[in-house]
């Protein structure tokens, strides 16, 4: 099973984008402590990787949204959508 094929857990998909953050944070201290027990360090890993994907996701709609906003020789203003 890749990970784009993996469901989100409904409690990793409320999460905002700085509360996801936040806890990836913790994890990976958690996991650069190097003192849990490898059971519990694998289950950190996969709900940091979660985590991870969790935030891309939300970084991904904010860029969606976001509007390049110009102005012209003129000064009159425009918007268009953002692309990559």
């Amino acid at each position: 099973m890749t990970e784009s094929t993996v469901k989100m857990p409904p409690d990793i998909s409320a999460l905002s984008f700085e509360e996801a953050l936040l806890e990836l944070e913790k994890l990976v201290k958690q996991l650069e402590d190097g003192k849990a027990r490898l059971d519990d360090a694998v289950k950190a890993y996969e709900r940091g990787a979660l985590l991870k994907r969790h935030c891309e996701t939300k970084l991904r709609e904010a860029q969606a949204k976001i509007e390049l906003i110009t102005v012209g020789p003129d000064g009159s203003v425009s918007a268009k959508p953002f692309n990559t």
